[in-house]
């Protein structure tokens, strides 16, 4: 049976498992924490309610229909996604993994750039989203990842790999994880980042600083935008690059809702969980083929 793994228990994601689920489908929903429908107090402009409903309400509607046809719903965060040899994905939670056939990613409108002065203006030049992407320019140097949890853990990891000195930045908040050898912590509430053309050092409130090389955001989750990028799909800002079939530059891998940008509304998440699944469920009756 063909696998499918989709990241995101939104609207867009929970409609794809409909009918990926229906057509025979193993689907693997996996999802942390609360998402931007689930905190809506009234939704009054979605058609079928004659009155308004809860986006908790909602959601708990879709996943029981899920649930219904079997589809699975893990809570657990997709830190990491590789491609296999044979064109398949393994994905890593803080645990373990696994490998599927195709991959959706659902989990929103990524909103993970953290306001700390710096950031955006050395974006390019120092600060990155990517570690499997950016740790080669970094070889030897000192880098932090700018974060608080198991996603933030796996960035450092990676670096750790090639960069002198790694340390995680939790600006602020206490550690999530349990820290590894060889990287160092740092719970500082950050004040800038600085550097003259590109990233040198970074402030804390104390006035102490940090010597950098790189600085790498992860904050929370792996967004979708993230994980796209790890597997080079084109994205534009934090926003993937689909075709009409809700198909990434990546063949088997899917994107839908408010990752791709457009008219951030129920209705089109919906509706483009749907389109990600019709467009999946070909794709995969085409490999059969070969």
């Amino acid at each position: 049976m063909k696998k499918v793994l989709i990241i995101g228990s939104g609207p867009a994601g929970i409609s794809a498992s409909l009918y990926l689920a229906r057509a025979g489908i193993d689907v693997i929903v996996c999802s942390v924490g609360r998402g931007s429908l689930e905190k809506a107090d009234k939704i009054e402009n979605y058609f079928g309610f004659s009155e308004p409903i809860s986006g908790k309400e909602l959601l708990k509607n879709g996943r029981k229909g899920a649930e219904r046809l079997g589809v699975k719903f893990i809570n657990t965060e997709i830190v990491d996604l590789k491609i296999t040899d044979g064109m398949r994905y393994k994905a890593y939670t803080p645990f373990d993994s696994d490998v599927y056939d195709c991959v959706l990613l659902a989990t929103g409108a990524q909103r993970n750039t953290p306001n700390i002065k710096g950031i955006v203006e050395f974006e390019g030049k120092g600060v990155s989203y990517c570690a499997v992407c950016d740790a080669f320019f970094f070889r030897n140097k000192p880098v932090a990842v700018i974060g608080d949890g198991d996603y933030a853990l796996h960035e450092a990891k990676i670096l750790a790999q090639t960069s002198s000195c790694v340390t995680i930045l939790t600006n602020g908040k206490q550690f999530k994880s349990f820290l590894s050898g060889g990287i160092e912590l740092n719970e500082k509430k950050i004040h800038e980042l600085c550097g003259h053309g590109r990233l040198e050092y970074i402030t804390f409130d104390d006035n102490s600083k940090i010597e950098v090389s790189g600085a790498f955001i992860a904050i929370g989750i792996a967004g979708s935008s993230q994980l796209a990028k790890k597997l080079g799909a084109a994205i534009e800002g934090n926003i993937i690059k689909v075709d009409k079939n809700m198909a990434s530059s990546t063949p088997g891998l899917y994107a839908a809702g408010d990752c791709t940008g457009g008219l951030l509304q129920i209705s089109k998440a919906v509706s483009d969980g749907a389109c990600a699944a019709m467009a999946i469920i070909k794709y995969l009756k085409s490999d059969e083929k070969q």
